[in-house]
């Protein structure tokens, strides 16, 4: 599709989305919504990327939220639909890696897109919120259930409950984000950890996340089984033989993703 709130490009292993309603701080429409669920399809169908980098444009925010003269107008019926949530789910069942770059302000269902990636990483002057409390209504694209689980149930209520923006010093602090960099930085910063991830054998990074993901959702034993199993499916790989072969002989590993 052609995109007009969004953009798309590859730049190496990576492949960057960008919402770029800067006028509107990057508010997500059901448009926007729309154009992003084909991004990230597009992406993780593009065998030349190997990690899906979200930001926003502008340098101001990342996402200010759902765009609230739609959200005025939103019944129940609208309010059942999976909208930001549905975005957020994608995030977290598309087998490659994800980053949110957030620069700026990134709130409500803004914050809701980033919590669905599987890194966010920011620039000093970024501030997450859930304020929808503040508008009479709750959030609705999965903070509820993924920021306590992100950054524990006491700062989860704290955010919710208050409404109140936390800056980013204090986002790294609780595990909201796990890097700030200079804003002029942000993308150079994600394409670097793009590269880093692109050099590993790729089952890796898609195994990896898919432990941690379905890991979380069941019981320790539970987890621990499924991880011997996958690690069982891993070291039949013809890519773990050349990267034990690699560290032994002081090489660079050649996977094959075989």
């Amino acid at each position: 599709m052609d995109f007009k709130e969004i953009s798309y490009v590859v730049e190496g292993p990576m492949a960057l989305i960008t919402i770029d309603r800067p006028e509107k701080h990057n508010a997500i429409s059901l448009d926007t919504l729309e154009e992003l669920h084909h991004a990230v399809r597009r992406a993780a169908n593009d065998e030349d990327a190997c990690v899906i980098t979200i930001t926003g444009a502008g340098g101001r925010s990342f996402a200010s939220g759902s765009d609230l003269s739609e959200v005025l107008y939103r019944d129940l019926r609208k309010a059942l639909e999976p909208i930001v949530q549905g975005l957020a789910d994608q995030l977290e069942r598309t087998p490659k890696p994800t980053i949110a770059a957030i620069d700026g302000i990134c709130m409500g269902g803004g914050l809701e897109v980033a919590l669905g990636c599987d890194l966010r990483i920011a620039t000093p002057r970024s501030r997450f919120a859930t304020p929808e409390g503040k508008l009479g209504i709750i959030p609705g694209g999965g903070a509820t259930a993924r920021l306590p689980r992100i950054v524990g149930p006491g700062w989860a209520m704290e955010m919710m409950l208050m409404g109140d923006p936390i800056d980013a010093q204090r986002a790294l602090s609780i595990g909201l984000v796990t890097r700030l960099v200079a804003p002029e930085e942000l993308l150079a910063e994600a394409r670097r950890m793009a590269n880093h991830l692109a050099g590993f054998a790729p089952f890796v990074p898609r195994t990896m996340k898919a432990m941690v993901r379905f890991g979380m959702d069941a019981s320790l034993a539970s987890a621990q089984m499924l991880e011997k199993y996958a690690q069982g499916a891993l070291v039949q790989t013809e890519d773990k033989k050349e990267g034990i072969t690699a560290f032994l002989e002081k090489r660079k590993p050649d996977f094959k993703g075989q």
